[in-house]
Order: structure tokens, then C-alpha cells, then sequence
């Protein structure tokens, strides 16, 4: 269960609401703040929760959920997020590297997420400096999150 909450986190983190552009006192705000804060970050969390849910290949990580334990994804999802991003939440769940370790997730299974997570950086217009750090920073999760290359 863990690992499948941290593989989220990992991608949902990309989705994240973002305003359009960055104005002049953005650079002494954090990314957290800039994306729009912790309701931001919980609606992104909920459409991209949604996007994996459905789709073919990664469906299978939520599917075999009961609701208690998806509504519990979705709670430390959030709160990685709004932690790494600088905001003031608490994050006491596991690294990725141990909540991933054993669900076999591919290649193929982190590219199809990447497809889910930029429809939904597109949904939310995630857009500039806000959407090259989070994706960055998504992409410096992956070799903890996949496990058969």
C-alpha cells in the first residue's frame, strides 16, 4: 500500500495547479506557493488519482484499493507534495526507493504515467518555471520508482 501511495506522490506531484506566468515576487516564494498551495495541490492530486485509476496500464496499482485505503494515498500523497515543495505539511511516509521496492513497476509503466501526469499539468495550466521544477523533479524520482527497466 505504501508503495503504490509514494508512486503517486511521485506523479502527482507534477500535476500540480500552477498560476500562468511567474511575476517579479515569485522568486522569494516557494514552489508550494507558487503552484497555489495545499487546495491546489489536493484537487491535482484528485484528477490525477482519476487519470491513473483509468488508465490500462497503471490502473492495476489502484484497482485492488478499498476506498479506506485510497482516501489514506490520497491523504499522504498530498502531504508529500505540499512537504517537498516547501510548503508546512508533515510527510511520514516511506522513501520511494522502499515503497516501491517489489511492485515491479516498468519502464513502460513510468512513461504511461508521464502521459497521465502531463494531460494533467495541461489541465491545470502548469505552465514555465513552475512546470520544468516540478517535472524535474519527478524525473529525479524515477530511478526509485522503477524496477524492471
Amino acid at each position: 500500500m505504501a508503495r503504490l501511495i509514494l508512486k503517486v506522490a511521485a506523479f502527482a506531484v507534477a500535476g500540480l495547479l500552477a498560476v500562468n506566468g511567474a511575476s517579479a515576487q515569485d522568486g522569494d516564494k516557494s514552489l508550494y506557493q507558487r503552484l497555489g498551495g495545499y487546495d491546489a495541490i489536493a484537487a491535482v492530486v484528485d484528477d490525477f488519482f482519476g487519470r491513473l485509476g483509468a488508465d490500462k496500464l497503471n490502473g492495476r496499482f489502484l484497482a485492488t484499493l478499498a476506498d479506506d485505503r485510497k482516501k489514506q494515498a490520497r491523504q499522504l500523497t498530498i502531504d508529500f507534495i505540499c512537504f517537498k515543495t516547501g510548503g508546512p505539511c508533515l510527510y511520514l511516509g516511506r522513501d520511494m526507493l522502499e515503497s516501491h521496492k517489489g511492485m515491479g513497476i516498468t519502464q513502460a509503466d513510468w512513461n504511461a504515467s508521464i502521459v497521465d501526469l502531463n494531460a494533467t499539468l495541461d489541465k491545470f495550466e502548469v505552465q514555465g518555471k513552475e512546470r520544468e521544477e516540478v517535472l524535474g523533479f519527478i524525473a529525479s524520482l524515477e530511478p526509485e520508482i522503477v524496477d524492471k527497466k
